[in-house]
């Protein structure tokens, strides 16, 4: 048999790669490394795909990071006497595998957690209240629920099982191109009719108690998203698996996750607003002759508008009405804001006495909550309220009555100052932020697209399923994973079917 040369046997192996690729000449630029790659937002979503597209497209290739803000988006502190508190995202679960790793890579360091009582007030009284006695507890929620709480551990449980399916799929590299492809691979169509009903429905549905729903349920939803039993299923879900124990943060706040994805991405930070995206044609530069499409994105920086041209973008903010002001040029068709609107919530810190009076204590001294949820009552103007540690030498709090304490309140609209005092015997000082912070949620929730364009990706749709930082963390590496597979032509690794019965043959 004739050997082949050095030279025949180069070719013969161009050739074959050319083929299982399937390279036609209009996509031949694609066999090259992106020359650049752009991020919008420098949030938790923003820096979290930066640093998995750094992962998958190697050292070389430059990407860029643009924020109007500050790195962090809505992880972000507040200034209260002298110290810094979450204002933005506050809690992280222990399940939240992308997150935890991000903590353990960047050497950051998780406080221990701080123990507390936890009321439920329904505009006139407590309806439940815990107990410093593990046991007590046990028993008023079995008088007041009876096992509705047990079955819904169980029943989260069996949703966070089915959900914690991503990390493996992205484990190996696999990507979806819309996020209900996504649910639908981790928990088929169940993830899509809970998706499409209140976590009322959903919970009626599956034997809880209208009691219970009204009470417990209500009051975790109220103080996680600040709205009601009519958001969807799988996000009150999440809601309620962000009221279990273990719950953790960040030393030094959570918004450090965000700087430190930043340095270890190796982007470069741009800051300025974007103002518009383009697509434009131009001459290829190191791959031949020929024409490519680009993405020219203007932003305003303090020298003027200025212009950066990139083969992939990655749209890490909210692209609805109220938060975007993004101008898409010249697509067809064209690519416009969303209507999918978000929910305002406001958060007041006050430094202060609490008035115990004013939740129905006949003796203020008996006072020892640390946290109040509400149930709905048109009569109630705050959602909840909470004592605060600061970010840095967090302390525990022993009883509330008997030093000002910071409080942390959450409530659809500001605050008055008659409705401070009547929350507060006395009080020093109060900050207050207002978010557009999540959603609003009324299923059946539309989801916007993932791909925008044929190299444009947008991140934030996943938060019509939940908004959490673990959330936009998957949403941030399937995006990551979607842009490197369809930049280079592996079909096979976006939207595979029965991934979970695969990978039982792979590993």
């Amino acid at each position: 048999m004739r050997v082949p040369s050095l030279g025949s046997a180069r070719l013969l192996v161009l050739l074959a790669w050319m083929c299982r690729r399937g390279l036609s000449s209009g996509t031949q630029e694609l066999r090259y490394p992106p020359n650049r790659i752009a991020v919008i937002g420098a949030g938790i979503g923003g820096t979290s795909a930066a640093y998995f597209l750094r992962q998958k497209f190697g050292k070389d290739v430059p990407i860029d990071v643009y924020e109007r803000g500050v790195v962090g988006g809505r992880l972000a502190t507040v200034n209260l006497e002298g110290e810094d508190y979450e204002a933005g995202g506050s809690v992280i679960h222990p399940l939240n595998l992308h997150m935890k790793h991000f903590v353990k890579e960047l050497g950051l360091s998780v406080p221990k957690s701080q123990g507390g009582l936890m009321g439920i007030y329904n505009g006139d009284e407590f309806v439940f209240e815990e107990s410093s006695w593990y046991i007590w507890n046990f028993i008023k929620l079995l008088w007041h629920y009876g096992l509705n709480p047990l079955r819904m551990y169980m029943w989260v449980e069996e949703i966070l099982d089915k959900f914690m399916s991503i990390y493996r799929y992205q484990a190996h590299d696999y990507a979806f191109s819309s996020t209900e492809d996504l649910l639908h691979a981790l928990g088929g169509a169940e993830f899509l009719q809970i998706l499409n009903e209140t976590i009322e429905e959903s919970m009626l549905k599956s034997g809880f108690s209208q009691k219970f729903i009204n009470e417990i349920v209500t009051a975790v939803m109220r103080v996680n998203y600040g709205q009601g039993i009519t958001i969807n299923g799988f996000v009150g879900a999440v809601s309620l698996a962000g009221a279990d124990s273990g719950l953790w943060s960040v030393e030094g706040g959570n918004k450090l996750v965000c700087t430190g994805l930043l340095y270890a991405s190796k982007a470069q930070l741009i800051s300025g607003a974007v103002i518009s995206i383009e697509e434009k044609t131009r001459e290829k530069g190191r791959s031949g002759g020929g024409a490519v499409k680009l993405y020219e994105v203007t932003y305003n920086s303090t020298s003027g508008l200025q212009r950066d041209a990139y083969d992939i973008v990655l749209i890490a903010a909210p692209l609805v009405r109220k938060n975007a002001n993004i101008t898409f040029l010249n697509f067809s068709p064209p690519i416009s804001e969303f209507s999918n609107p978000y929910h305002q919530t406001v958060v007041t810190f006050v430094h202060g006495h609490i008035n115990a009076s004013f939740f129905g204590y006949k003796d203020p001294s008996h006072f020892q909550l640390t946290d109040i949820f509400t149930i709905e009552n048109p009569k109630l103007f705050i959602n909840s309220m909470g004592t605060v540690s600061p970010v840095k030498n967090r302390k525990t709090v022993l009883n509330p009555l008997l030093s000002p304490r910071v409080w942390k309140i959450f409530s659809p609209q500001p605050l008055t100052k008659e409705q401070i005092k009547l929350l507060f015997l006395s009080y020093d000082s109060n900050t207050v932020k207002i978010w557009q912070a999540y959603p609003h949620y009324s299923p059946p929730d539309k989801f916007p697209p993932i791909i925008l364009h044929s190299r444009m990706y947008y991140l934030n749709g996943i938060e019509w399923a939940a908004s959490a930082m673990e959330m936009s963390a998957v949403s941030a590496k399937n995006a990551a994973l979607l842009a490197y597979h369809r930049w280079y032509e592996n079909m096979d690794m976006i939207d595979q079917e029965d991934l979970h019965e695969r990978l039982k043959t792979e590993l």
